[in-house]
């Protein structure tokens, strides 16, 4: 019997690259689907596509989309400054891309039904403070009902489970859980404003989440970082 199907969202970061190697360590037959969507840190469409040629079972596929053309993050236009003066702990913050997640569970479930996969596997978290509301428990579980009921699984008799398995863990528990099964976080980008060397900048919502991961973890944290930055502490 052929290993199940799943497709995976693969961002490029670390917490993607965790799902990724927790999709192969559970005997799916990975597919990797990635976006680029008009994003400043452009740098995690190369960092992916490397995780991608390590880790998943066919050529990662890119999606090109324009979210710049409706704005409204500091992700996806110009005019709003990615925050640099510490994570909020209250609120939905300006990095929050309207409507992201939703858009790319959907384009991940057309690929899925083209490949004859009923899973779909993303790095969604609720613990380390994010604020977007599209990495809520309850926006797993609703798109999964979404997906039983617009696809052809309505006919074949089949169900779709979307699993986010980083759902309830801490940054660190997801950097241990990634060394455990032989993840390489080095080829990982996350910094929400890196050069186009994949360097980050130390001071973004995302580079300090993943700082204090590495030292919760007690594990070496093999950033890279711009010339004349710091990790902060």
């Amino acid at each position: 019997m052929s290993a199940p199907k799943a497709v995976v969202l693969l961002s490029g970061g670390l917490d993607s690259i965790t799902v990724l190697a927790i999709a192969k360590s559970k005997g799916y037959q990975c597919y990797t689907i990635g976006f680029d969507y008009g994003q400043k840190h452009m740098a995690e469409l190369a960092a992916a596509e490397a995780i991608a040629q390590h880790w998943a079972d066919a050529p990662h596929r890119v999606i090109q989309l324009d979210l710049r053309s409706i704005g409204g993050s500091a992700l996806t236009t110009d005019t709003i400054a990615v925050p640099t003066s510490g994570v909020a702990s209250t609120g939905i913050p300006v990095t929050y891309v309207p409507a992201r997640n939703t858009v790319f569970l959907s384009i991940a479930m057309g690929y899925a039904e083209v490949l004859g996969a009923r899973t779909l596997m993303i790095g969604a978290n609720a613990v380390d403070y994010s604020g977007y509301p599209d990495c809520r428990p309850a926006f797993i579980t609703q798109f999964e009902a979404l997906a039983n009921v617009a696809t052809s699984a309505v006919d074949d008799g089949s169900q779709w489970s979307v699993i986010a398995p980083l759902m309830q863990l801490s940054k660190a528990e997801i950097i241990r859980a990634g060394i455990a099964l032989g993840v390489d976080y080095s080829l990982t980008v996350s910094c929400y404003q890196a050069d186009q060397q994949g360097r980050a900048c130390g001071a973004c919502d995302a580079c300090r989440l993943r700082r204090a991961g590495f030292l919760e973890a007690e594990v070496p944290d093999p950033t890279r970082y711009q010339p004349g930055v710091s990790a902060l502490t």
